[in-house]
């Protein structure tokens, strides 16, 4: 049987994963207890070139992405956070290079649009720290705290999802020629998420899920909600 091969990471720590699934049953506990808000956030790049991904053909016909070969810099960039939960997805545009100061206004925006506490949830990319958060963090009555992934772990962050899918259904085999192309055909599928959050919740929950499950079955919480 041929199938297409998916990357199995070997440099993330067993134990390290483990710890942080006990971490993860800790930010979820805390969550239905204080009613705070659990969400992932990414950032991710797509380029307006075709992103090539597998395509049906008659048989014997070459599989061909046709492209104006636009230049790499030519490209969307955003951040997103995701609630598992909710099924709910929250985005803003990202201008240039991502950095803390880029990644306060997108705290600021999830904090505007939660009154709730807010747990958020992303990996340790030096844009998510600096000295920018770290101001931004003393702001009073913030109730937001921020919570880095383990290292070589992509399967635990949950957002990953969304741009996968993203990918599927925007840029797969299909050159927009130009980053304002692009964003507006995310736009369109960003928009249409807001009425599939039964499916953003089935496609969003990776291994880190998964994982919290079996964890929390063997601790005697089989029935907890998970996120």
């Amino acid at each position: 049987m041929r199938k297409r091969p998916k990357q199995q990471l070997v440099k993330a720590d067993a134990d390290k994963r483990a710890a942080f699934v006990r971490t993860d049953a800790d930010l979820v506990s805390a969550a239905e207890q204080t009613g705070a808000t659990i969400v992932f956030v990414d950032e991710a790049h797509l380029r307006a070139d075709a992103e090539l991904a597998w395509l049906w053909t008659p048989r014997g016909a070459p599989a061909l992405a046709p492209s104006t070969s636009p230049r790499r810099a030519e490209m969307a960039a955003y951040y997103s956070a995701v609630c598992l939960e909710t099924g709910t997805l929250e985005v803003m545009e990202l201008v240039g290079a991502s950095s803390a100061a880029t990644s306060v206004p997108l705290l600021q925006q999830l904090r505007a649009s939660h009154t709730e506490p807010l747990i958020v949830i992303w990996d340790n990319a030096p844009a998510h720290r600096g000295e920018e958060l770290r101001t931004y963090l003393t702001t009073p009555d913030l109730r937001l705290r921020l919570v880095a992934l383990l290292a070589y772990s992509p399967d635990y962050t949950a957002d990953e999802a969304i741009w996968k899918w993203a990918r599927a259904e925007v840029t797969a085999n299909t050159c927009w020629g130009t980053a304002a192309r692009v964003r507006a055909e995310l736009a369109t599928f960003f928009t249409g998420l807001a009425a599939r959050a039964d499916e953003v919740r089935q496609r969003c929950r990776f291994q880190l899920q998964a994982d919290l499950m079996t964890w929390r079955t063997a601790h005697g919480h089989p029935t907890c909600a998970s996120v």
